[in-house]
């Protein structure tokens, strides 16, 4: 049985979102076992079929990109995608670049990949749309939120989940990587600590909530981000901890009052 979260926030009754674990899949060690991710070695067919016990809980087949940590988002309503059997598949190369996708139909599943960088799922309430968002520190850097809630639109109205992510305690970057940072805006100093000689620790929780306000979301609107993938290895992939890794998702959708 698949071993899933639900996002502890107040969203309105039309959405619906999960967070996978690592738990209820078919994959082999070290993707043990539910890995969701077409493109981390895996075995094809094992990942195809984890998305398919996935998809049995879901109104469709989500849009599943191949990240690359940018900041190009997807319109899920207008994608026209290839067909289920060659998507389940886990061909990477068949899947859409991007690290960000929305949707305003009911039934069309947004679904992000990680295993260690930020998901963030995203409800606009006063737009009826909804957004998944994939947020590592080069995403972030480059402004994928700030974007992602320009096409959202109606910040203030935004009800957003942090997901399951690497901790504060967990990340140690680079000075080039604080350097990023503060180019993008000084405030982000605030994310970081010092950590050994040269070196900080990232709080990539703190770096989003940052972005989030700036764009305009009240900070009681933003729940989650108390995890950390890097330390509860139980539940969650890691790839600064493993090296070779699965992949869980975090899925978000309108569901359809219609066929309910």
């Amino acid at each position: 049985m698949l071993q899933i979260l639900s996002p502890d926030w107040p969203a309105a009754p039309w959405v619906r979102a999960l967070v996978t674990t690592r738990g209820g899949g078919v994959s082999a060690a070290p993707y043990a076992s539910l890995n969701l991710g077409s493109h981390c070695g895996d075995a094809p067919q094992a990942v195809a079929e984890n998305r398919i016990r996935l998809a049995a809980l879901l109104p469709g087949e989500p849009l599943w990109m191949n990240q690359v940590h940018g900041t190009t988002i997807l319109d899920a309503d207008r994608w026209v995608a290839p067909a289920a059997a060659v998507k389940r598949a886990g061909r990477a190369d068949l899947e859409p670049q991007a690290d960000a996708v929305l949707a305003t139909r009911p039934g069309v599943v947004c679904a992000v990949l990680a295993a260690d960088c930020l998901p963030i799922l995203v409800v606009s309430e006063s737009r009826g749309a909804v957004a998944a968002i994939h947020a590592g520190w080069r995403g972030l850097a480059a402004g994928v939120i700030e974007k992602s809630m320009r096409r959202l639109g109606g910040s203030e109205s935004a009800l957003v989940f942090l997901g399951p992510a690497i901790g504060p305690l967990a990340y140690e970057v680079g000075g080039e990587v604080r350097a990023a940072f503060m180019r993008r805006a000084p405030d982000l100093d605030q994310a970081f600590a010092p950590g050994r000689p040269g070196r900080w620790l990232l709080d990539l929780y703190a770096a989003a909530r940052l972005r989030l306000r700036a764009c305009g979301v009240p900070a009681a609107r933003i729940y989650g981000g108390n995890f950390c993938t890097h330390t509860d290895r139980e539940r969650f992939f890691s790839y600064r901890r493993d090296g070779a890794t699965g992949r869980i998702a975090s899925l978000i959708w309108i569901e359809d009052r219609a066929a309910s």
